[in-house]
């Protein structure tokens, strides 16, 4: 059954729960409403429209905040930047416990003066070395950056632009989504000597900032928001308790389902790429950056043609899916990256639950070459439909892996949908999908009258709903319920 048709008639049930005062009494005398927020499926940019900051000028730059393998990122401000939203960002809620020396990702003046970000992209082999290098070549070069990238990012004419991607295609640009980052302006300029340069980066400074520099005159530049830490960087310091663990993998499973259904895979899925705050209530926020590598055809298949060992297979070869890293290029073969990031998101969610990544160094298993036996345990205090998420995110034949969507649809279920499950058979889903539907509009809307519709949970149920499917639902069931039912036989014969 398709999604829209499954809203559509879930839609209806509770209409006629509303009506007969049945299942949901919370949302009597509010069908209105009701109604309001399932057809607002899609989610909306946070900023709102502005007609400048297309110019390096345009920005104040701060401190470096960020520096990887082809790019340095720096806190900035503008007169137009986007208006703060409700949630409190590392370093307000520890604002009465540190004093200003601390970290950059715990500097609260730094986020309040600075709520922008600004992305300088390194500029190899672009245009003409000392002559500068075009902005349609640069953004045809960097077209991946700009999958991220909202509907005002670039100026109207250079909208006009053949992006001819990594890949020689138009790349996507994805909807606005709570864990997906936005990049809120594109633009090319004139590298300038920025704080730090020289220390830090001074091989890809052009010759007229570093006479024996290698970048070119120009590049590009992204605008985000300022984010406290990188996922990795709050895992050094914070060990989320179980229910905000589970939280934060579903957050990253639903950002690689939207960037599924949108035709997009990121293939260099890491915690150094998913950016942190918290929101109102004190529980992380995620969302994934860094596009550099990921695959954005026109086609939406997922499928890359693999037939020369110089097809880039995307980034961090420690967390590519097995699927990717055991392929052999060859004539008609194509690597299919449809659940590629769904294994990522299991191998960090070992980092989230306090362990060591176990395709890391310190552990020592590849993917390439491991047994699912192997994978080593997790704390006894995951919860056991989290442990089997993730172990069932690791398995080596994509075609016995959940995709993002389903194992999602597994923790929406195992956190909201324990009372359900509890008395369903593997057969009748009708019920369990009519109840989970009703639960989640009651959440949406008491959110909907207070801050509370700003918090990850709220934001959770909203993307649940935009995507509810009933197969997928009935898969997810299908997944925790024989969990269960082996977890029961090994006490049984214990």
């Amino acid at each position: 059954m398709k999604q829209y048709s499954l809203i559509t008639t879930l839609n209806i049930d509770l209409k006629l729960h509303l009506s007969s005062g049945g299942a949901c009494p919370e949302l009597n005398g509010n069908s209105t409403q009701h109604n309001a927020v399932f057809r607002k499926k899609r989610f909306q940019s946070p900023l709102k429209p502005f007609t400048s900051g297309y110019k390096l000028e345009d920005y104040v730059i701060g401190s470096q905040i960020g520096k990887g393998s082809n790019a340095a990122v720096y806190e900035a401000a503008a007169p137009f930047a986007p208006p703060k939203d409700g949630g409190s960002s590392l370093v307000q809620l520890r604002e009465d416990e540190e004093e200003a020396e601390a970290a950059r990702s715990l500097t609260c003046c730094s986020l309040r003066n600075f709520p922008l970000a600004v992305k300088m992209m390194w500029n190899f082999g672009v245009g003409v070395r000392h002559a500068g290098s075009s902005s349609e070549e640069i953004l045809k070069s960097m077209s991946q950056e700009l999958v991220p990238a909202g509907p005002l990012a670039l100026k109207q004419e250079k909208e006009q632009i053949t992006l001819d991607g990594y890949f020689g295609v138009v790349p996507k640009r994805v909807s606005a989504h709570p864990n997906v980052i936005r990049v809120y302006r594109a633009f090319t300029a004139d590298v300038p000597l920025l704080p730090g340069a020289r220390e830090e980066y001074p091989d890809v400074l052009p010759a007229r900032l570093n006479p024996a520099g290698l970048g070119n005159n120009r590049t590009l530049f992204l605008v985000m928001k300022n984010y406290p830490c990188t996922l990795r960087q709050y895992l050094e310091e914070s060990t989320p308790g179980r229910r905000q663990g589970a939280l934060m993998v579903l957050q990253l499973l639903e950002g690689v389902d939207h960037l599924c259904r949108q035709g997009v895979a990121h293939r260099d899925l890491k915690s150094d790429n998913v950016l942190l705050e918290l929101d109102s209530d004190g529980c992380p926020r995620l969302v994934i950056t860094d596009f550099g590598c990921c695959l954005a055809q026109s086609d939406s298949s997922l499928q890359l043609p693999f037939n020369s060992m110089w097809v880039n297979r995307g980034g961090n070869a420690s967390l590519m899916a097995p699927e990717v890293t055991t392929a052999v290029p060859g004539c008609g073969v194509v690597i299919d990256y449809g659940k590629a990031d769904a294994w990522a998101v299991g191998a960090i969610s070992y980092e989230i639950f306090g362990q060591d990544n176990p395709f890391y160094r310190a552990v020592g298993l590849e993917s390439r070459s491991y047994q699912e036996k192997q994978l080593p345990p997790l704390p006894s205090g995951v919860p056991a439909d989290v442990q089997l998420v993730i172990r069932l995110l690791l398995r080596r034949n994509p075609s016995k892996r959940p995709s993002a969507r389903v194992a999602a649809n597994m923790l929406h279920l195992s956190l909201w949908g324990q009372k359900a499950l509890a008395n369903q058979d593997s057969v009748g889903m009708r019920k369990l999908a009519d109840w989970l539907l009703c639960q989640s509009a009651v959440v949406l809307l008491k959110g909907c009258s207070g801050p509370g519709g700003n918090t990850v949970e709220a934001e959770l149920q909203r993307s649940f709903l935009s995507n509810l499917d009933l197969e997928d639902l009935r898969t997810a069931a299908g997944f925790l319920l024989y969990g269960r039912e082996q977890r029961q036989a090994c006490i049984l014969s214990a």
